[in-house]
C-alpha cells in the first residue's frame, strides 16, 4: 500500500485538525514562553543527532521518542522517573501539547524535548541507529475500510523506525483494536528490519513493566472492547 502524499509530494502520517479550540490561557501562555525552548527544528538537509539535544541537561543513557503522546500522561511520568534518559515526544495536536507542556512545567521535567509536526518529518530527519526506543500508544485506528491507509504503521514507516533505532532497539506498539493489533503484526512479519520475539500464548495482553493504564485504555474498558495489546518488536542487525 503506497503511503499518501501531502501537497509537497511527501508521505505524511498525520489526518485532521491540529489546533484546539479549547487551549486554557495557562496553556497559551507555555506555547509562547516554554515551548520554544524544547522545540526541535529541522532546517537544511542535515541529520539530527538526539543526545546533544540533552546535554545543557543530562547526559542521557538512553534516547527514547513517543510518537502521538496525546495527552502525555506516559511520557512525563516515565521522565519523571528516569531523569538520566532523554525523551522526546511528537504530537501534532495542540490540546495535546499544550497538556503535556503543563505538565513539564508543574513537575519541573527537564529530560523531554518536543517534535510539533508530522513525526515521518522528524524519523525521517534522525541520526541512523540513534533512538534505543519507541513507542506508539494507542494510535487513532482509523477503523473504516477506506481509512485503513492512513494508520501510522506502514512499510514506510517501519523502515524508518528502524533506520533511527539502534542494532536491537525495540519498538513498542500498544492497541484495544484487534484489528489495528493483527494490521500490524502482518506488517512486521513482512518487514526483515523486525522481528517479534516468540512469546508464550497471550502474553501480548501483559502491559509493559510498570505500565499504568492510560485514558484511552480506561476508555476501552468502559466500552468493554477486548483486552489491550501490547507488542515489542526487535530491530534485527542485519
Amino acid at each position: 500500500m503506497k503511503p499518501i502524499l501531502n501537497k509537497d509530494g511527501e508521505a505524511r502520517a498525520f489526518f485532521g485538525r491540529k489546533i484546539s479550540k479549547n487551549l486554557g490561557s495557562t496553556q497559551k501562555i507555555l506555547f509562547d514562553d516554554l515551548l520554544p525552548s524544547l522545540e526541535i527544528k529541522i532546517d537544511g538537509d542535515g541529520l539530527i543527532d538526539p543526545s546533544p539535544l540533552f546535554t545543557d541537561i543530562i547526559n542521557p543513557k538512553k534516547i527514547i521518542l513517543e510518537i502521538g503522546y496525546g495527552g502525555g500522561e506516559h511520557l512525563a511520568r516515565k521522565a519523571k522517573e528516569n531523569p538520566n534518559i532523554g525523551y522526546i515526544g511528537s504530537e501534532v495536536f495542540s490540546g495535546g501539547i499544550g497538556k503535556l507542556l503543563d505538565k513539564i512545567d508543574r513537575q519541573e521535567i527537564k529530560n523531554i524535548r518536543l517534535y510539533s509536526d508530522d513525526a515521518i518529518k522528524l524519523l525521517k530527519k534522525l541520526e541512523p541507529n540513534s533512538i534505543d526506543e519507541i513507542y506508539l500508544l494507542y494510535p487513532d485506528p482509523w477503523p473504516k475500510m477506506r481509512h485503513n491507509k492512513r494508520r501510522f504503521v506502514s512499510k514506510l514507516t517501519l523502515e524508518l523506525m528502524a533506520k533511527a533505532l539502534k542494532p536491537n532497539g525495540l519498538f513498542h506498539f500498544a492497541s484495544d483494536i484487534e484489528d489495528y493489533a493483527n494490521w500490524t503484526l502482518a506488517h512486521i512479519l513482512t518487514c526483515d528490519e523486525f522481528y517479534w520475539p516468540l512469546q508464550a500464548p497471550e502474553s501480548w495482553h501483559v502491559p509493559y513493566e510498570g505500565w499504568q493504564p492510560t485514558r484511552y485504555e480506561a476508555k476501552a474498558k468502559r466500552e468493554g472492547r477486548v483486552p489491550s495489546f501490547y507488542f515489542s518488536f526487535l530491530k534485527t542487525n542485519t
